[in-house]
Formats: structure tokens, sequence, C-alpha cells
């Protein structure tokens, strides 16, 4: 999962940070609200940690901007020494999903980080198998069955695929995906991850006539599309 975490305090976020990666994830780093929200634009995030009175856009006022400028609006954890009710009220009636009072133990922070990424991840991401439509697949086997016929993917095609369905219909960024599937932040080939993508596109027949499509959003990344009654 990747984390976008943005604080006018290098030292924070690189405690955030840590947290983070000690969960099994990744995150990029932020200084103020303005990088941030161009971040927001050009790439997809599963959580975004917000401080409040960072420079640039301050927290609220991202959020807000949030709220109509990003579709898909990853969930919201926001962050400040404000203690006021009002102040909370308010963070939580713009949009933000939880807040959390400057300072708070590691382990509080890690368990608000870990119940939204799972609440944004859904509970199928943790079955052995799921089932989208005509397609079922094995997460244990890493295989792919469609109308019960088992088609042979490579475990990277396989993490894809799976990647794809669980956030299908949401616009998943070039660089998101080979984080999440090559676990690599270094810049994969275009080459490479379009292969891949053609791969899938084409072993798993994903056509309107079988309830998906694979959608290719210029200078940005792909989406998975659910068509008609598939799920």
């Amino acid at each position: 999962m990747r984390v976008a975490i943005a604080d006018g305090d290098p030292e924070i976020i690189e405690y955030l940070g840590n947290i983070v990666e000690g969960q099994g994830n990744i995150y990029s780093g932020y200084a103020d609200g303005t990088s941030l929200s161009n971040a927001l634009l050009r790439d997809t995030f599963d959580l975004v940690i917000l401080d409040w009175n960072m420079p640039g856009k301050n927290g609220m006022q991202v959020l807000k901007w949030m709220e109509s400028a990003v579709e898909d609006r990853p969930p919201v954890i926001m962050m400040a020494s404000r203690t006021a009710k009002q102040d909370i009220s308010d963070a939580l009636n713009a949009g933000a999903d939880d807040y959390i009072t400057k300072p708070e133990d590691r382990n509080v922070i890690a368990a608000r980080i870990n119940a939204l990424l799972r609440r944004n991840t859904g509970v199928s991401a943790m079955e052995k198998t799921a089932q989208f439509g005509n397609y079922l697949l094995d997460r244990i086997e890493q295989t792919v069955r469609f109308c019960d016929k088992e088609i042979a993917l490579t475990a990277k095609e396989f993490e894809l695929a799976d990647l794809m369905f669980r956030n299908r219909d949401r616009t998943l960024s070039r660089r998101y995906i080979m984080e999440t599937v090559w676990r690599t932040n270094a810049h994969l080939a275009t080459r490479t991850l379009d292969m891949h993508v053609s791969r899938i596109r084409s072993k798993l027949v994903l056509k309107p006539e079988n309830g998906f499509r694979i959608f290719t959003v210029f200078g940005y990344g792909y989406r998975l599309e659910t068509l008609g009654n598939a799920r």
C-alpha cells in the first residue's frame, strides 16, 4: 500500500514514514500542501496523512480541495497539535476520516493507519480466493479460472491481475503499479509494465462481453473497468 505524508517538519515525516514502512507499506513525503496537491493529481495513494499547519496550502485547505479535485479520493488522517473539540469536528466535517492529536503514541498511530488501510483495501484482499464476475482468483496457488477453465499466468502477471481486480473501477498510476507489483521505487521501463498489462488483457480475455476491460489513461496509468453485471 502507498501512503502520502505531508508535514512541514522533515523529522515528523521520517518518524511517520518509519511507522508506515514497519507495516510493510511504502510512503512518499511532502514538505508542504502545494507539493502534495501536485502529487495527488499525478499519482495514486491508499492513504494521506496531513499536517494541519504545514506551509503553502495548510491541511484543511488541501482536504477541502481534495473533495472536489481528486477522483477516488483516498482516506485522510489529519494530524495537529489542536485539541479543541471544534477543531476536531471541523476536520472531520471537511472530509478527514480520522484525527490524531500530536504528540501521540507510536502504537496508536500505527493502529490508526492500519485500520484505514484495511478499510480501504476491503475484505477481498485478505481472502484466499476472490470471485469477480466469471473470474476466480486463487491467491495461494496464484491461479485464475475463467468459466471454470484455468488460465496460466506468471507470478507477476497474477499479482498485476489481482491488483487490478481488487482496485476495479479505480485509476492506478504507473508508479503505484510499479511499486506495488515490482516492489521498487526505481523507474521501471514503460515497456515492461505495458507488456504485462497487454499479456493479462489477452490471457484473461478482458473484453466487454466478459464483463471487464482494461482502460489506458494516457500519461497516468490504467483502470480495470467493470461492465454490465460483473462484480
